[in-house]
């Protein structure tokens, strides 16, 4: 057999040789440098700013909350719309030539009589009739109103007298959107019950929310007031919303109180029942536990560990809560419970545009009707919005 050696050139054994006395002088100069475990381990000095800047950097509840809503242009055009509804109704008793909601208003006729301004058409389709018939849309015949121009003695027969939109309006006074019935100024009543309904309905959505959240809390989280609360419930929750409403109505004198009072006597229960059922979800997570150990009072692990898990559904609830009312309190007018005629109300105005639906006047129930779906479709959208927003895992 032959035998094979290898050969190594120069460089290579001299870096084979360097390589050999760096591991040497590696394991003496860590012999001969032992640290203790003082010198390997410090205790570190407790910064509480730079925890917080380690922890979740510049993280806001409300600033992500309030950035992500103010992304929803739609949501932020029906809220600018609310804003607008909602200041006109408090302004608007108080612009220069605005009728009294509760005053019959009359006019002298053509003979010198002083009559009621009775069911009187609206200004503001005169106008736009007057815009469209200059655009060759609307005949000349829309622009002349018939009147009764009292009883012909000799004849026995009812004259009718032919005027202009001009002459009308000089005549009857300027109504925009005309009179109802008794002559009040459907402009006035519209603006007066926009403002009576929606102040209901914010009340009721503020009691409702208020006594639910804290009901809901206690009875969630505390666990001996559990078979008091569920009892109550179970109690009241059998007892029909309508009936209860209908039945206080009735029996109290009829009045802003007392529709509040009979929407507020039951309606927080469920909101209640909602954040219980919530709060015992999260109850016994662990940061609760934590918090309980460390000896963190009850009223702060609520405020602080449990109720910013329920801002999104608690918003949405409110705002879904105002248009409910509204269309309670409608309910209750209809049926002939609701405000007596002196309180105007979305409520009032609709039942008494209902008779009137059938006749040439049913632009007395078209007004209020709008109203109150701008109110519904803008507080659902604005709540669903809010909501989505709040929760924190839509926060970037």
């Amino acid at each position: 057999m032959k035998k094979y050696s290898i050969k190594h050139s120069k460089e290579e054994k001299l870096g084979k040789s360097l390589n050999d006395a760096l591991k040497n002088d590696l394991k003496n100069d860590s012999k001969n440098r032992a640290m203790s475990e003082k010198e390997l381990f410090s205790r570190a000095k407790f910064d509480e700013e730079a925890v917080e800047r380690i922890g979740y950097s510049n993280y806001s509840y409300w600033r992500c909350t309030f950035s992500a809503f103010l992304k929803r242009k739609f949501a932020m055009f029906l809220v600018a719309m609310m804003v607008l509804v909602v200041g006109f109704t408090v302004i608007q008793p108080y612009l220069p030539n605005q009728h009294d909601p509760n005053f019959y208003n009359t006019y002298v006729d053509t003979n010198g009589r002083e009559k009621t301004a009775q069911n009187i058409k609206p200004y503001l389709n005169y106008k736009i009739n007057v815009a469209l018939n200059k655009i060759g849309l609307v005949s000349e015949d829309k622009l002349k109103y018939s009147v009764n121009g009292g009883f012909d003695m000799t004849t026995g027969d009812v004259k009718i007298i032919e005027m202009t939109g001009e002459e009308y309006f000089s005549l009857h006074g300027k109504y925009i959107l005309g009179t109802n019935g008794n002559g009040q100024d459907l402009w006035a009543r519209l603006w007066a019950g926009t403002r009576n309904s929606l102040f209901i309905g914010v009340c009721v959505a503020l009691v409702e929310a208020l006594l639910g959240i804290v009901v809901g809390v206690l009875w969630g989280y505390v666990r001996s007031l559990d078979f008091l609360f569920t009892e109550i419930y179970n109690v009241l929750d059998n007892i029909p919303n309508t009936i209860l409403l209908i039945l206080i109505s009735y029996i109290m004198k009829p009045a802003i109180s007392t529709l509040i009072f009979a929407m507020c006597l039951t309606g927080w229960i469920q909101m209640a029942r909602f954040i219980r059922n919530q709060i015992i979800i999260i109850r016994d997570r662990d940061y609760n536990t934590a918090s309980r150990c460390l000896g963190t009072p009850t009223s702060r692990i609520l405020y602080k560990n449990c109720l910013p898990y329920l801002v999104s559904v608690i918003m949405l609830r409110f705002a879904l809560t105002i248009p409910s009312v509204i269309g309670s309190e409608v309910f209750i007018t209809y049926i002939g419970l609701g405000l007596p005629m002196k309180i105007p109300s979305l409520g009032r105005l609709i039942d008494d545009g209902r008779a009137l639906l059938s006749t040439g006047k049913s632009y007395q129930l078209f007004y209020p009707v709008i109203i109150l779906s701008a109110i519904t479709i803008s507080f659902y959208v604005i709540g669903n919005a809010f909501s989505d927003s709040a929760d924190p895992k839509n926060h970037r």
